[in-house]
């Protein structure tokens, strides 16, 4: 199989990489002319053998929109495209419309595995009609983990299902974020504790909040164990917020979620121990700059 793919940032590039590791022959695009294989689109489209499959890795909201109006212009008729980005799940009900009325096919994929991927592989939530999922099925299984698809893939439902899996579990990533965050602040506010990191390490096997978050949380202390190097502000990437929209449209109480959205409010007006943690896991999962201590 050969696809294309557009956007090789932070995660483009890895999954690239994993894709030609398992057997995938992939043509990128980029604007950064030392990743780029290609140096326009027309060219990825010439070198892609029709039906296309086309990957669109990207930044979502006006760059997605752009990169899907432009490929709605110059596809073909039963090529396929995969927003593989965060776009909100409303915004592909839209991009599957446009490109429906050309005859192209749709699908999103909701990806996880941060700047972690290439190694770990990547867990996927697709959305769309199954025969489009059916033929990517190569894809998802080169860039998922090794061991039973199900353990790391789901075809979630219709278009925008598997974008709005992936931004539920993102919102589960806030709060569980914080949980760690506030509880390394009350170990770090206790003269008693003389281990912080100790502490931390001595619950990654055996304790029942085991996890990979938590694996994160201790190399980021063994990294910086104070957390001296970190600023406090976090930003939010926008699926937190959406999840509380989705939240409050179907009146379903998500107290723990909504929280933890409202305390990265609040990092960006106080001095916290606790968001400099959630600051440095965003680092460590995803890649996401930090600020500098002031």
């Amino acid at each position: 199989m050969h696809i294309g793919l557009i956007g090789l940032g932070k995660m483009g590039f890895n999954m690239r990489e994993r894709l030609r590791k398992g057997g995938i022959e992939v043509t990128g695009l980029d604007r950064n002319p030392e990743v780029t294989d290609v140096g326009s689109l027309d060219e990825l489209l010439t070198a892609i053998p029709a039906p296309r499959i086309i990957w669109v890795m990207v930044p979502a909201g006006e760059i997605t929109n752009s990169v899907i109006t432009e490929l709605s212009e110059k596809l073909s008729a039963g090529d396929l495209v995969i927003d593989g980005g965060n776009s909100r799940f409303t915004e592909d009900q839209k991009h599957s419309a446009l490109l429906d009325s050309k005859g192209i096919r749709f699908a999103d994929c909701g990806v996880s595995g941060g700047v972690w991927g290439l190694q770990n592989g990547y867990g996927l939530m697709a959305g769309g009609a199954p025969e489009d999922i059916e033929r990517a099925l190569p894809v998802f299984d080169a860039l998922r983990p090794e061991g039973e698809r199900a353990d790391s893939f789901v075809h979630v439902g219709d278009v925008g299902a598997g974008h709005y899996a992936k931004m539920v579990h993102n919102g589960i990533e806030y709060g569980l974020m914080q949980a760690y965050a506030e509880g390394y602040e009350l170990l770090a506010a206790k003269e008693i504790v003389q281990d912080l990191p100790g502490t931390f390490r001595a619950w990654q096997k055996g304790t029942v909040v085991r996890s990979w978050l938590l694996d994160l949380m201790v190399k980021a202390l063994d990294e910086d164990p104070g957390l001296q190097s970190i600023d406090d502000y976090v930003e939010d990437s926008g699926e937190g917020r959406w999840t509380v929209e989705e939240a409050i449209a179907n009146a379903i109480p998500a107290p723990a979620i909504t929280a933890a959205l409202f305390a990265r409010f609040a990092s960006r007006e106080d001095n916290s121990p606790a968001m400099k943690m959630v600051s440095a896991l965003r680092h460590q999962f995803g890649g996401h700059a930090t600020r500098p201590a002031k």
